[in-house]
């Protein structure tokens, strides 16, 4: 058998497969996809391609269907992830640069991603330890009342209204937030405590108080969701998807809901010279998504934290890795500036 035509019929009966939902037959393929074969050689080749374990003929249908090892040599045979169309491209910076906060873009970025592939649509928080102090605010709400704001290099807002154990003017409270953020500019907000411990050392006595209890508020905000986090948008594609799990959608939700498992396997995904790391059923090492795909990427200054999507084996993987990647780009984009 040809190997340039084996690898064309896999291709053709993942293409058809994930189109339709339905096994593909050797007719089918020489209708559509001009082989320039007969349909007794595609037989031929389809059955060197099930002895091989890449298809698989499901209940006594006539015709196959991809496995897990049948998708990977597929998906590793894409020599490149096309990018998208430039009206998708526009879609993506218009709706993400009008963002207000990080929460507004990672709500944003799941919402968009999952439209683009049809699928449930997962991004991790960056990892505020690798984060650092952008701003801090101080607003007089009352004599003795003040909105206390933290703006981080991930552009994440933390804010809290504390109340002061004595009044304090706004003069003063303009000098105290100068002289913390001159402080505290810069600052990782993994050691914020002892940076905060320099600054109250050189704040007036008479304003000692006042700053002691802002400082304890900033050092709150700091720690504020340290572990990490995702957010998800798109789980009712998966009810449309339940013919695709044939077992049951019931681990897979749970896999999402609980976060945990999606947090770990995002994190032990490498990225491969395309800019994308993908695992297909079984080789997701938790048997609950042992039906189903992650397609994910790195994203922001370091990539520590990735943007993906889940769904069924039966994906269009060509274009959910184009998307993927593409969101992750500007999504970095957006982070740095």
């Amino acid at each position: 058998m040809s190997e340039p035509r084996r690898l064309e019929v896999l291709r053709a009966i993942v293409e058809d497969y994930v189109h339709s939902r339905e096994p593909v037959g050797s007719k089918a393929l020489v209708e559509r996809h001009h082989l320039g074969v007969s349909s007794a050689t595609i037989r031929n080749d389809m059955a060197a391609l099930e002895e091989e374990g890449l298809i698989t003929a499901p209940h006594t249908s006539a015709g196959r269907i991809p496995t897990d090892k049948g998708y990977r040599l597929f998906v590793d045979r894409i020599s490149d992830v096309k990018p998208l169309s430039a009206p998708e491209r526009r879609a993506i910076s218009s709706l993400l640069e009008g963002a207000d906060d990080l929460d507004d873009v990672m709500d944003r970025t799941v919402r968009l991603l999952s439209q683009l592939t049809n699928q449930v649509a997962v991004v991790q928080y960056p990892h505020l330890g690798n984060a650092k102090i952008r701003h801090i605010e101080f607003v007089l709400l009352a004599p003795a009342q003040v909105l206390v704001v933290l703006i981080s290099t991930t552009g994440r807002v933390e804010q809290r209204v504390i109340t002061v154990p004595e009044p304090v003017t706004e003069p003063d409270l303009s000098d105290l937030r100068q002289h913390f953020l001159s402080s505290l500019a810069g600052t990782p907000l993994s050691s914020i405590t002892g940076h905060v411990a320099e600054a109250l050392a050189t704040v007036p006595a008479a304003r000692r108080r006042v700053a002691d209890a802002l400082g304890h508020s900033l050092e709150l905000l700091a720690g504020i969701n340290r572990e990490d986090r995702m957010v998800m948008a798109g789980t009712a594609n998966l009810a449309r998807s339940t013919v695709d799990f044939p077992l049951t959608i019931g681990p897979v939700l749970e896999a999402l809901e609980e976060q945990v498992v999606m947090l770990r396997l995002l994190s032990e995904m490498e990225q491969d010279a395309r800019g994308v790391a993908v695992r297909i059923g079984r080789e997701n090492p938790y048997g609950g998504l042992s039906e189903a795909s992650v397609v994910a990427t790195g994203y922001g200054p370091d990539a520590s934290a990735k943007v993906g999507i889940l769904g069924p084996t039966r994906m269009d993987y060509p274009n959910t890795m184009a998307a993927v990647r593409a969101v992750a780009r500007y999504l970095s984009r957006i982070l740095n500036n």
